[in-house]
C-alpha cells in the first residue's frame, strides 16, 4: 500500500543538522514513529517527501530551514521578568513549554540577569537546513476513530471511547 492521505503510517528516522551531528533517532525509543498522513502530523515537505513510498522503501530528505522548523527571527528573543517562569532556579539552555498563538511553544532561556530574563521564542531547530533518513515499516489505511481524532490511536482503541459527547 502507498503512502496517500487517510493513512497512518509508521517509519523510523534519523535526523541529523548539515554538520552530520544525530539530533534525533527514532531507534532509540521503544517504538517507531507513527503519524496519520495528510493531517499536519509531521512536516509538510516531510509528507511530500514520503507520499507514494510504501512499506519497505528507504530515502533522505534534505529541508532547507524555511521548509523546516522556519528561518530564525531576532524578534522573538526578548527580555522577560523572572517571576514569569515556575521554578526559582533559571541557567541558560534551559527550556519550558508555554501557550502561544498558534499552540504549545518552546521558550529556551539565553540569559540571566537579577530579574531580567532574556527568552528565544524560535523553534531550537530553526534556521537550520535538516536531514531525514526514513525507513517505511508500515503504512495502512486510518480507522475512523483516527480520522474523527486527526491522530493515530493505540491498538484496540474503541470509536466510542474517542467520540466527543455533550451530556445534557
Amino acid at each position: 500500500m502507498k503512502i496517500a492521505s487517510q493513512q497512518v503510517v509508521s517509519l523510523h528516522f534519523v535526523l541529523t543538522n548539515t554538520l552530520n551531528d544525530v539530533l534525533d533517532d527514532s531507534r532509540q525509543r521503544e517504538e517507531p514513529l507513527e503519524y496519520l498522513h495528510g493531517h499536519d502530523n509531521l512536516l509538510a515537505g516531510l509528507e511530500r517527501a514520503l507520499e507514494g513510498h510504501e512499506a519497505g522503501d528507504q530515502l533522505n530528505v534534505t529541508l532547507a530551514a524555511a521548509e523546516a522548523y522556519g528561518e530564525r527571527d531576532e524578534s522573538l528573543v526578548r527580555k522577560v521578568g523572572r517571576q514569569s517562569f515556575p521554578v526559582s532556579e533559571l541557567k541558560p539552555g534551559m527550556c519550558f513549554q508555554t501557550p502561544g498563538d498558534a499552540g504549545p511553544q518552546i521558550v529556551t532561556v539565553v540569559e540571566v540577569e537579577g530579574d531580567s530574563v532574556t527568552i528565544d521564542t524560535n523553534h531550537p531547530l530553526a534556521g537550520q537546513p535538516l536531514n531525514w533518513q526514513l525507513e517505511v515499516l508500515e503504512v495502512r489505511p486510518a480507522t475512523r476513530a483516527e480520522l474523527a481524532k486527526g491522530h493515530p490511536l493505540p491498538p484496540g482503541t474503541e470509536a466510542s471511547a474517542v467520540e466527543d459527547r455533550k451530556v445534557l
